[in-house]
């Protein structure tokens, strides 16, 4: 899958300053740090992990895994960058091919830069890498109920929301109801399997 490697293209009229790469095992450092001054913040968001997570050891190990998963051609990881600085992380999981060509989105970005704007245009970028270079016709994503938040990111972005999965996600202590959101590729027509070429 190396045709996937590397930040996707500059794109016009999109927010300056904000741009996704490939994460790599050598973002450990910055992601640790980002985690651990974030820990309290996402905790409602997040699943609940054990300290060794927050560790730059523990980031080493779930970056080696997303990685190979990465090479795998399973998922499409890549952190969220605000300059040069890590500002969060977002995902493309659990990449469905065959009849499907669909995977889930997920995404966080540091407290310092929420409601700024930086999360709804990564999630315009990874679209594009997910309609372009991966070639995908669908995109998935669950927030949480309550989560207004990132509903406005999805729907900024062209996501419509689909129904409510009842006691989806066990988060913060306890189960919670989740909204599937749902985004189709500008291709779509219906028919096609893959993008016209």
């Amino acid at each position: 899958m190396t045709a996937l490697a590397g930040p996707p293209p500059a794109l016009d009229g999109r927010r300056s300053g904000v741009r996704l790469r490939v994460a790599q095992v050598a973002d450990a450092e910055a992601l640790a740090a980002l985690y651990g001054a974030n820990r309290e913040y996402l905790r409602p968001w997040e699943p609940e992990r054990d300290d060794a997570y927050y560790t730059v050891e523990g980031q080493r190990d779930n970056l080696h895994d997303l990685v190979e998963a990465y090479a795998a051609g399973e998922m499409w990881p890549a952190v969220i960058l605000v300059g040069d600085e890590v500002a969060g992380r977002i995902t493309l999981n659990n990449v469905l091919r065959g009849p499907l060509q669909s995977c889930f989105v997920g995404y966080w970005v540091a407290r310092a830069h929420a409601g700024r704007g930086v999360a709804t245009e990564a999630l315009g970028q990874a679209l594009d890498v997910a309609f372009g270079a991966l070639r995908l016709h669908r995109v998935e994503a669950f927030t949480r109920v309550d989560n207004h938040a990132s509903q406005r990111v999805l729907e900024r972005n062209g996501f419509t929301p689909v129904g409510t999965a009842r006691r989806h996600i066990h988060l913060d202590g306890r189960w919670h109801d989740e909204r599937l959101f749902e985004c189709l590729a500008p291709w779509d027509d219906g028919i096609a399997l893959v993008p016209p070429t």
